[in-house]
């Protein structure tokens, strides 16, 4: 197509927007959100699943009405009076920003300002909304981070204060234990901070992937001539253009950037080519006219079929990823002995981690001849070491520096398209951004694990539990991400959080031509919990024994043994958890509810003989700032925010003169953001920088004398064993949290209310702990009841938001969550990381309070058959089929 024929195809466009006349052009095809961020540069409005219009992520008024903006054609918007954000009064800003801060209403914050704008909606409407009214209006509106509750009561405030002509008020005390404001909180409400793909850079070119169509195929073409001849590409680049190693990976170097001619696919996220072009519709446009050639193969799709033999190669090596054993005892002769024995089968699904923000990179020649990359994923300093072997420069060559992301939940440890990005740069010698479809995301990134578990246990006539064997089998799809370590995890929790004195556990991760699976909250503790939590109950109905007092005989505590061995000596709260919700779980058994117990626990640090960092620079700047540099990442769990506390509560300043960031300007490589461990070891880093610092004002100093100054703490932890090392003593983990759920459903067997009481350490900040913990709910009620991603001959057959499941605001029960803290002598100030355990025992709490609701055991996740989960799929959310051949 010719510059005149493209020209041609552009139309004029004029509408007012924030309260000026705006005129502009659009293409055919174009979305109303297209013209706003990459036309007018608004960029409030954020693009979370165009064009499907699901997320609410780009929420706009037109003509007073909420309307979601990547739905609507740009025509349509002509002559329309348009509001973003940008265009409430200061005073409206301010109080809906403070509003959110205020009850920690927000995490990662992609989502928020299109909710803050259907707030002011909502408000306008009625100035002083119900819940229920609210909860509808949120209805388009998808969070998974919060789970609804602080959102709910962030709108409320804003109307009260709205109707008092008050603002919210702010804590600013700073210190452990107080809830200081999130960091940066009020510009993420407004849409002010940026995320990568609000990022602009003169001369910026837009990148595009070409994805794989088939699971598995012999590529025999790739044919990108007419591609190159469209107007506006400056460059496509294939295999062939890499100049070094193609493969990469976190722990094994299988996945490559880019399939060659030749080769076979591997999934249906595997990248053939990518475009660099003059924007991102043409970048796009491009790929679609990329032909390629295929020799297409049967898939190996079943988990179950991988190791047998004629089976096709997946993996490098073979299909076998990984086997993670653990024995202790003699099972055998202890379930002889027992009085009970109960054996079943159990099956979690694919699951979708469906963070709000896509991913995106934006790459961009420096000063320095260096190439820098703006990431938004879990280890900056680990995407830094791949790109850099993927270009076959050195590691320094490349300047990284950590976007705060809109999500992750493990689902950004591996890389997305930071390499590609970085080539196209490197190419081109410009800045290029590229940012994934949602369709694109869901083809390409790892989920979480569907795993077969295989359990047999037994107790004694007491309910004392006597001995666990368990079989689990896990896909990890096409690459090993870390689904070896996933599996490992779960064997290592095959027990829940009981003290069971004979284990017998085998965890196998094998490669399929799926989706690739890895880390996802819960790293496999959850799975492995939904089936232990499941078995305890059955065996207390066996015994005759209460499922509470089950719970609380077999209950974890200071001298007993974990799954792997370790005797637990310090910090285990478990039993307090349990008692924080007996009185409730009896009072609803009264009241002749239908009620399920569960309890679960969560390693905080990797372990497992992995030397682990952390590692913190506390830089006196010139103007006064302290820049707080750490290796971990901030993706809305609120790491920024604990660690300033951290750095107030030993120096004594106030919080508002730290400046948290994580970037390549310090050696700070502390590998992924993962196993909830930030907190942990980035808290202790940063608390010994901040003794340095400390010493010096007690001494007398300014901190106008100190600018300049450097104050610097690398901490590394060594102390953990791998399963089964034949050492004195085992110590598979730093620290673990611990938790204890109860769901209660009405009559109608619906979700009515879950109390989760859960070991924290130390509350370093009680608001976002507590939201931390809803959110984990939140995303727990899904994988229990509705949320799944089967995938055909392994392509996903669903990729939109509702259709994965995810739970919206009026489909959630009332929340009450206890904080416990229960010291922990290796965290800073006691505490630890609670990112992962508030989802671990929900699936199982779900499972027993359904049993107790129609006596239907159910094993096989999600629970799409029962009555909670029925009420939600018939409101739109979720998979509609049913599993046929060829679909897991």
């Amino acid at each position: 197509m010719t510059p005149d024929a493209l020209a041609a195809r552009t139309m004029p466009l004029a509408f007012a927007l924030n309260g000026e006349p705006k005129t502009t052009l659009f293409e055919p095809g174009e979305s109303l959100l297209s013209v706003l961020r990459d036309r007018l540069g608004v960029t409030s409005p954020k693009d979370g699943c165009s064009p499907q219009g699901q997320c609410g992520c780009c929420l706009v008024l037109v003509d007073g009405k909420p309307l979601v903006s990547c739905a609507i054609p740009a025509q349509r918007a002509h002559g329309k009076t348009l509001t973003t954000l940008e265009g409430i009064s200061q005073e409206e800003r301010e109080r809906i920003a403070r509003s959110f801060v205020a009850v920690a209403g927000l995490q990662c914050g992609f989502c928020i300002p299109g909710i803050a704008l259907r707030a002011k909606s909502v408000i306008d409407k009625n100035p002083d909304p119900t819940d229920e009214e609210i909860e509808k209006a949120l209805d388009i509106h998808l969070c998974r981070c919060t789970g609804y509750v602080r959102i709910v009561e962030a709108i409320k405030l804003a109307a009260r204060s709205k109707r008092e002509g008050t603002l919210p008020a702010l804590d600013e005390r700073g210190g452990v234990g107080t809830d200081l404001p999130r960091y940066q909180g009020l510009e993420g409400v407004l849409g002010d901070r940026p995320y990568v793909g609000d990022l602009v850079r003169p001369g910026m070119l837009h990148g595009a992937l070409r994805l794989s169509d088939h699971a598995r195929a012999r590529v025999k073409k790739i044919d990108c001539e007419k591609a190159r001849s469209l107007p506006g590409v400056r460059a496509i680049v294939t295999a062939e253009d890499v100049p070094g190693d193609r493969f990469y990976g976190l722990l094994y170097n299988d996945w490559p950037g880019f399939i060659a001619v030749g080769e076979e696919t591997h999934c249906v996220g595997d990248v053939l080519a990518a475009v660099a072009a003059k924007d991102r519709r043409t970048a796009r446009a491009a790929c679609e006219l990329i032909e390629i050639e295929y020799e297409v193969l049967s898939p190996l799709i079943e988990a179950e079929k991988a190791l047998e033999p004629g089976a096709p190669q997946v993996g490098p090596h073979g299909n076998l990823l990984s086997e993670s054993v653990i024995r202790r005892g003699d099972v055998d002769a202890a379930l002889a002995a027992s009085a009970h024995v109960v054996e079943e089968t159990f099956r979690t699904q694919r699951i979708e981690h469906a963070y709000l923000e896509p991913e995106a990179c934006l790459a961009e020649p420096i000063a320095s001849g260096k190439i820098k990359l703006h990431t938004q994923g879990q280890g900056v300093f680990d995407d830094r070491r791949q790109c850099a072997r993927f270009l076959g420069v050195q590691e320094d060559a490349l300047e990284v520096e950590l976007v705060p992301n809109g999500g992750a939940f493990g689902g950004k440890e591996d890389m997305s398209c930071q390499a590609q990005t970085a080539l196209l740069s490197k190419v081109t010698g410009a800045p290029v951004r590229l940012v994934l479809s949602r369709e694109e995301s869901i083809r390409l990134h790892p989920k979480r694990h569907a795993i077969r578990l295989q359990y047999t246990v037994g107790c004694d006539a007491n309910g004392r539990l006597s001995a666990v064997r368990a079989r689990l089998l896990g896909d990890s799809g096409a690459y090993a991400s870390v689904g070896g370590k996933v599996l490992e995890r779960a064997a290592g929790h095959a027990c829940s959080a009981y003290d069971v004195p004979n284990v017998d556990v085998v965890a196998r991760a094998v490669y399929t031509n799926n989706p690739p699976c890895g880390a996802m909250r819960g790293f496999g503790a959850n799975q492995s919990a939904f089936a232990m939590e499941s078995l305890v109950d059955m065996l207390a109905d066996r015994c005759g024994t209460d499922p509470w007092e089950m719970r609380f005989l077999n209950a974890l505590d200071v001298g007993s043994a974990f799954t792997t061995g370790q005797i637990l000596e310090k910090s285990v709260g478990l039993k307090k958890t349990l008692l924080a919700v007996k009185d409730a779980y009896e009072e609803e058994k009264r009241r002749g509810r239908a009620v399920g117990i569960a309890c679960g626990i969560k390693n905080s640090g990797i372990g497992n003989g992995v030397a682990e960092w952390g590692k913190a620079r506390l830089v006196l700047e010139q103007d006064g700032t302290i820049s707080l540099y750490n290796g971990y990442t901030e993706m809305g769990q609120g790491l920024f925010t604990v660690l300033i506390q951290f750095a107030s509560e030993v120096t004594k300043l106030p919080p508002g003169i730290f400046r948290a960031k994580t970037d390549s300007t310090f050696a700070l490589g502390c590998g992924q953001t993962t196993g909830s461990r930030a907190t942990l070891f980035g808290g202790n880093a940063v608390v010994s920088a901040a003794k340095k610092l400390k010493e010096d004002l007690d001494a007398g100093k300014k901190l106008e004398e100190l600018r300049g100054r450097v104050y610097a703490a690398d901490l590394v932890i060594t102390d953990t064993t791998a399963l089964n090392a034949k050492v004195k003593k085992v110590k598979t983990h730093t620290s673990f949290g611990f938790a204890t759920q109860v769901v209660v459903l009405d009559e109608q067997g619906k979700l009515e209310k879950l109390i989760a009481a859960h070991d924290v350490g130390r509350a370093v900040n009680p608001a976002l702990c507590r939201g931390q913990i809803e959110g984990s709910i939140h995303m727990g009620l899904g994988y229990a009841l509705t949320e799944e991603l089967p995938c055909r001959d392994g392509m996903p057959v669903n990729q939109t938001m509702r259709g994965l499941g995810v739970l919206r605001a009026r489909h959630m029960p009332e929340v009450v969550v206890h904080l416990v803290e229960d010291h922990e002598p290796e965290g800073p100030f006691g505490a630890k990381g609670v990112g992962e355990i508030g989802l671990v025992p929900t699936a199982g709490a779900v499972a027993n309070a359904l049993f107790r609701f129609d006596g239907k055991r159910r094993t096989v996740l999600p629970m799409k058959d029962s009555p909670a989960a029925q009420e939600i799929l018939s409101k739109g959310v979720g998979w509609k089929g049913e599993y046929q051949p060829g679909v897991f």
